[in-house]
């Protein structure tokens, strides 16, 4: 068993049914997160999904990690990002058997996506009817101009280092 919680930081802390902290992680730098407003897990809770206050939805492969979380290179994964709303998403969750993402907002839409690609099927209340097969015609939402991202393995987050300019000309340099 494990525990996830989201937070207003865009982290994602990972407990133990005993109350301690096994993970930490934060989504990719290079995408904009906010703070974390809704998450879940598939059944057999190697998938983990989050939301964002911004309308992002953030997919982590979690599978290696709880096979052994004690080696250092069983890390957790973060496979993709898509912006799926305008406004905050409020809730979210996976569909195996389809394999779809439904997402919720405070804007009162709730959509439909691919749960291993983030392309987007539609929208609740569509005229249309969803076709689940079809991932060859990229559209977005109206309101959406971003399309999802994969995030390639030897992606990091980046992080701060301390650099020294110091303000003396070399013209060796």
């Amino acid at each position: 068993p494990l525990l996830a919680s989201a937070h207003e930081s865009s982290c994602i802390r990972l407990w133990s049914i005993q109350g301690n902290l096994m993970k930490e992680l934060l989504p990719f730098a290079g995408h904009p997160s906010g703070p974390l407003t809704a998450l879940c897990t598939d059944i057999f809770t190697k998938i983990l999904l989050t939301g964002s206050k911004e309308g992002y939805i953030f997919r982590w492969n979690m599978a290696s990690f709880l096979e052994d979380s004690r080696n250092i290179k069983n890390a957790i994964k973060e496979e993709l990002c898509w912006r799926a709303h305008a406004a905050e998403v409020v809730d979210l969750f996976i569909e195996e058997e389809k394999n779809v993402v439904v997402t919720a907002s405070i804007d009162g839409s709730v959509r439909l996506w691919h749960a291993r690609t983030g392309y987007y099927f539609g929208f609740f209340g569509q005229a249309r009817k969803f076709d689940l097969t079809d991932t060859s015609r990229l559209i977005l939402p109206s309101d959406v101009s971003d399309f999802s991202a994969i995030i390639k393995e030897e992606s990091k987050r980046t992080e701060k280092k301390k650099i020294v300019y110091p303000l003396i000309l070399d013209r060796d340099k």
